[in-house]
């Protein structure tokens, strides 16, 4: 007898399902690429704060005693991060219970406002005391929504990603972070470079805030645009979104929530001292020119930018636990003598740089998927979230006034054990932690 029915299904050839398990889907690009460029816009917002620093403590806050006035100007930058925690648990919640793309809406049009208010604020000689109360408060606003982007912008990337391209995916949020800063540093260096002192007070950092402002604006166009991750939307589907996302981290997956935290002590000390306040870091302790400065972190970031999917890729290929060991381990040995090499010229400045970028691509490259995979999907961008943001306030907000009190107070050579000390805390999470790069993910 004749069998009429459809043919068996053909084997699947070897090695087809590990592809499988790599290759991104093109709505999985389009996802990606949509979430890295609307998270760049916003972090060109946030760091254009360090790097006008300097002109901004001159026109926010008495003249007459620079250091106060950059100290200053530093203690609204620390403070800025304490919004961070509060904007990670109520951002990140919202993410969890109504889904990534409206909890990432929501963030971007927050920075993109605050930055329109910083560049329209008046000058302390203009309108007193006001002008530094609204440039903390526009930094409060800029602090809250950065606290809620990491998590929901992590979130969103990483379950985005095929099961093999997870790193991948997830180092294209430090990718666009990193993107950030770039374009700030590069509207910072254009700014230096070609208009007077008087211009660059009088207009010209104005000119780059609202120009971050519009950039916000595309960001928020294009995340209006995407749809939301499957892991979220089976997550609804089946009912697991929780009503109250933090106590359901706390109480659920305390130890994931103290782990992310030790992750992130040495990574937010590092990224905020060499990859944002370096320059300004230099030019105070060398007295190397500002425009030398930027330029050096210009071209150090397009390193750093470009490498960094290649450190995912590798993440995804040998594991999260020997690039962040790496990462860690480097800079517990390297602390020291690069920031001893620190001298009055470019060609020093740019390799002490570079090569701090490149031991943070070990961090960079895995923080957000190695957060990602410590919880499951209704309660992943608060867990990613707020001890991400906790451990950023206290440690990589403070960095800048703490890097610039140990050189006020003539202590710059101790400025080595502090961040040596800090990576050995993130070493020692790292080498006790459980390897997640196979681990299922929902």
């Amino acid at each position: 007898m004749s069998h009429t029915g459809p043919p068996p299904a053909a084997a699947p050839a070897p090695g087809a399902a590990t592809t499988a398990h790599h290759r991104l889907s093109p709505a999985q690009r389009k996802a990606i690429v949509a979430g890295t460029i609307g998270n760049t816009v916003e972090w060109v917002d946030w760091a254009l704060y360090s790097i006008f620093v300097k002109i901004i403590a001159d026109e926010f806050f008495p003249r007459g005693n620079e250091a106060v006035a950059l100290l200053s100007t530093l203690a609204v930058f620390a403070v800025g991060f304490v919004m961070r925690p509060i904007g990670a648990a109520v951002l990140g919640s919202y993410a969890d219970r109504h889904g990534r793309k409206k909890g990432l809406t929501l963030t971007v049009g927050l920075m993109a406002s605050a930055a329109f208010v910083i560049a329209l604020t008046p000058s302390y000689e203009t309108i007193g005391f006001l002008s530094p109360v609204i440039l903390l408060l526009a930094r409060l606003a800029q602090g809250f929504s950065a606290g809620g982007e990491f998590g929901s912008s992590s979130a969103f990337l990483v379950e985005s990603a095929a099961r093999g391209r997870r790193a991948f995916a997830g180092s294209w949020q430090q990718v666009s972070v990193a993107g950030g800063v770039l374009i700030a540093s590069l509207l910072g260096t254009v700014a230096t470079s070609l208009l007077s002192d008087g211009a660059l007070h009088s207009w010209g950092w104005r000119l780059a805030f609202v120009a971050g402002g519009l950039l916000g604006l595309i960001g928020l166009w294009l995340r209006v645009s995407v749809e939301d991750t499957e892991s979220f939307t089976e997550a609804r589907g089946a009912g697991r979104t929780r009503h109250n996302p933090i106590k359901a981290m706390f109480v659920d997956h305390p130890a994931a929530a103290l782990r992310v935290a030790g992750i992130t002590v040495a990574g937010t000390l590092t990224y905020y001292i060499w990859v944002n306040y370096l320059p300004t870091y230099a030019n105070l302790t060398t007295g190397i020119p500002l425009s030398t400065a930027l330029l050096s972190q210009t071209l150090c970031l397009i390193v750093f930018v470009v490498a960094l999917p290649f450190a995912g890729l590798l993440s995804d290929r040998v594991g999260r636990k020997p690039t962040l060991v790496a990462f860690a381990g480097g800079f517990v040995v390297l602390a020291w003598p690069l920031l001893h090499l620190l001298r009055d010229n470019f060609l020093s400045l740019f390799l002490v740089q570079l090569v701090g970028m490149l031991l943070i691509l070990g961090y960079s490259a895995n923080c957000a998927v190695i957060m990602a995979e410590q919880f499951p999907a209704e309660v992943r961008a608060t867990g990613i979230a707020l001890p991400y943001a906790l451990a950023v306030a206290l440690f990589g907000g403070t960095a800048p006034y703490v890097t610039t009190w140990l050189h006020e107070s003539g202590l710059s050579d101790l400025l080595w054990v502090y961040v040596s000390a800090a990576s050995l805390i993130s070493l020692v999470v790292y080498l006790t932690m459980p390897e997640t790069k196979d681990k299922g993910f929902r």
